[in-house]
């Protein structure tokens, strides 16, 4: 049996990988389904977890954007450094948190980024605008500051919130934004991976193969995104996004009764 949820688990991770790669949101498919096949472990364990294969993929997206995308390293450097002590904080927080709060908030979360993509038919694509470099770095502080503690305490959205972040922000269209939303979610990625480390809240035995999954799925979704751009991206996330709440509902709403 556990076997065959580690398969599942896998495949879970590959298709999180892919999607995060792409528009960001792994997470919101990576944890909630997580949370549905492991109900007998504990929610910071699970996030914990899932911290290794979210780093995984996220490196090999990162890796096919910077190939292709020349970011500005001087910003970009200041901004993972500052993720990654907010995601590490976040996650220090999420150490202290009752499990029962968090199916709820992120059911809460689920359905506001399916409401946004639904309606957002142009996300992503955006023409880049131009800001001077204090703005730029002011804008980049609190990005990185708030969405590291939120991806260390939360997680699931990071990514898609981050490229919303970048793009709305920051004024960088869908490529530029992915690119730079890989790099800074690695950084809180790793953030939240020392924390879970040090508190011996990863189990290894899913962690891993579910980080190999992921890093296939990532690579492949980032040259997927490149190649393909993002509209019919957007409608098969949304899919997915959709279909994870509907089941994530019906465990909060039905299935605790």
């Amino acid at each position: 049996m556990f076997s065959f949820t580690l398969l599942l688990l896998c495949i879970v991770s590959f298709s999180a990988g892919f999607v995060d790669a792409i528009v960001g949101g792994g997470g919101l498919i990576q944890l909630p389904c997580s949370l549905l096949l492991l109900p007998q472990i504990p929610v910071a364990t699970v996030i914990g977890t899932l911290k290794i294969p979210a780093f995984s993929g996220t490196s090999f997206a990162a890796y096919q954007y910077v190939r292709k995308q020349k970011p500005d390293w001087n910003l970009l450097i200041v901004m993972m450094m500052i993720a990654l002590f907010a995601a590490f904080l976040g996650s220090f927080f999420l150490t202290l948190i009752s499990n029962t709060f968090m199916k709820p908030l992120l059911f809460v979360i689920l359905a506001i980024v399916a409401i946004y993509t639904y309606f957002k038919k142009d996300f992503g694509q955006l023409k880049s605008k131009e800001h001077s470099i204090s703005t730029k770095y002011i804008y980049g502080v609190c990005i990185s500051l708030s969405l590291g503690i939120y991806d260390g305490f939360v997680g699931p959205g990071t990514g898609s919130f981050l490229v919303l972040a970048f793009v709305s922000l920051m004024g960088y269209d869908f490529l530029q934004s992915s690119s730079k939303a890989k790099m800074v979610n690695l950084s809180t990625n790793f953030g939240s991976m020392i924390l879970f480390i040090l508190k011996g809240k990863i189990i290894w035995a899913i962690a891993l193969p579910m980080a190999v999954s992921n890093a296939v799925g990532g690579m492949l979704g980032a040259k997927f995104a490149i190649k393909k751009g993002n509209e019919f991206i957007r409608i098969f996330f949304l899919c997915i996004v959709t279909a994870t709440l509907l089941k994530f509902g019906y465990d909060v709403f039905i299935g605790s009764r």
